[in-house]
């Protein structure tokens, strides 16, 4: 679906959406005065009160042409009102006008405010997702493929939005790859689809066992090895910064196509839901998507450690201990806790090879994370304050929100292992904050930060921006990050 921000409505479409914050405010839509007569008799007669999301549908207009009035109130304090106010308003327009095929949107001059205009635009792309390429009967995809704003700021709204266009591209992305079963996206067959990103302008490189194997990395490999499919890692580059000696940003994101839990074998209840556990790393895919093609002015380094976690004789069994690529060795005594078996590695391949200015980890790493925060805020560990404090605004900015949690020696002391330098999981309470202990034990001298986003990537709350199992979460907030504190 494409938004478009014209001067004036050149021809009147079918159906119209006001977004307004009071009756004095039909004046300036640029109705004639039937239509507006008709309109504000509707208004009466409904008694609407133009508060903040409150809708009207009118569909009493006796015109050739257009056929549907959809009135939207924003209430009395428009100055109050948020970005993500807007993109909810923008996902309300989509979900009431998706069966039609163009819907012209006319917004209250006091509203100057050029980022809620985009935000309201960048919310109707958003509620235009489904997912429905499975499904042959009893299904109704979206007829809606433009959505004309009007505003007198057009020009730069149509230049500066394509930022958002080029971030709701990212998301899209990451839902599909989170969606897909894992029969369809195996470990092999996402390292494939990743590569065809190649035409945005990403280069991207393939490592598999083999030459994993050669790097040492057999925390990573151990966990695919109950699997008749290859285990992958992939790393996507974006040079968007020209500059000499620019360190890279890097993300990495945890990729288990499929957690059946291996020896430790989860419930059958809902392990039909563990094609989700490599959220993090369509995250990462998407927001290196999206800087691509927003041709964003920073260099970046995107790694994914794609694997399989199955039962089988091959398969890593608990009490086994295995070296990583650090030289550290790690025992393990539960392979469902796998997740941080496979970044452990794959930090310490980015901090190594690219000794990036910083790194975010981002994972559907513990079901600790959903009891603490549910489905509406992901984890957020770090060894750096400023850090932190750049992802929660982020957070804040994006919609992508995160709570920070805390990192010290007493729950450090708890992985640590009689027979190997430490263990994969815990005893007891504070799994989400001992999983990011252990991943602490893979950086370095670098700032680090790890996001849990195990309630987040699937099964949050269906809203007007996203009626999917899975989110896109955390593709915005990387590319906010990046755009408010590392763009050149």
């Amino acid at each position: 679906m494409k938004v478009k921000f014209v001067s004036k409505l050149n021809k009147m479409s079918e159906t119209v959406f006001l977004v307004l914050s009071k009756k004095s405010a039909l004046k300036n839509i640029g109705f004639n005065d039937k239509h507006l007569k008709e309109i504000t008799k509707s208004i009466e007669n409904k008694g609407f009160g133009f508060k903040l999301n409150e809708i009207i549908e009118i569909n009493s207009i006796k015109d050739r042409k257009l056929k549907t009035v959809y009135i939207c109130g924003l209430g009395n304090k428009t100055k109050d009102l948020s970005a993500l106010d807007f993109e909810k308003i923008g996902g309300r327009i989509t979900e009431l006008t998706k069966l039609k095929t163009k819907t012209s949107v006319i917004i209250d001059k006091e509203i100057n405010n050029n980022e809620n205009i985009m935000r309201l635009g960048y919310g109707s792309i958003l509620g235009s997702y489904s997912f429905n390429k499975y499904k042959t009967k009893n299904f109704t995809n979206h007829k809606l493929s433009l959505i004309e704003i009007v505003s007198n700021n057009h020009t730069k709204l149509n230049k500066d939005f394509k930022r958002y266009a080029s971030i709701s591209d990212g998301v899209f992305y990451a839902r599909d790859l989170v969606n897909e079963p894992s029969n369809v996206l195996f470990p092999k067959a996402y390292a494939q689809r990743i590569q065809k990103l190649r035409q945005h302008g990403l280069k991207i490189e393939v490592l598999g066992e083999s030459k994993m194997k050669a790097l040492k990395m057999h925390s990573l490999v151990g966990v695919g090895q109950g699997s008749q499919r290859e285990s992958q890692l992939v790393i996507m580059h974006w040079n968007g910064n020209k500059a000499k000696k620019t360190k890279p940003i890097c993300f990495v994101g945890k990729g288990v196509c499929f957690d059946s839990g291996g020896i430790s074998i989860k419930p059958s209840n809902k392990m039909e839901e563990m094609i989700g556990d490599m959220g993090g790393s369509a995250a990462v895919v998407g927001a290196m998507l999206s800087l691509a093609k927003r041709k964003a002015k920073v260099n970046a380094i995107g790694i994914v450690g794609l694997v399989e976690n199955m039962p089988d004789g091959k398969a890593q069994k608990p009490g086994d201990i295995i070296k990583s690529m650090s030289g550290q060795t790690i025992e393990i005594q539960n392979t469902d806790a796998e997740g941080r078996l496979v970044l452990a590695d794959a930090l310490w391949y980015a901090q190594k090879r690219f000794k990036p200015e910083l790194m975010i980890d981002l994972a559907t790493l513990t079901g600790a994370m959903v009891i603490s925060l549910g489905s509406l805020i992901a984890g957020l560990f770090s060894n750096d304050d400023k850090l932190s404090s750049k992802l929660i605004d982020a957070g804040e900015e994006s919609g992508d929100q995160v709570w920070r949690f805390p990192l010290n020696k007493s729950y450090d002391k708890l992985i640590n292992s009689k027979f190997a330098d430490m263990k994969n999981i815990g005893m007891g309470g504070a799994g989400s904050i001992t999983a990011a202990q252990f991943l602490q034990r893979f950086v370095n001298k670098v700032p680090w930060a790890h996001l849990d986003i195990a309630g987040t990537a699937t099964g949050m709350p269906k809203t007007s921006t996203n009626t999917s199992w899975a989110t896109g979460f955390g593709v915005h907030l990387l590319d906010t990050f990046v755009k408010k504190f590392y763009e050149k």
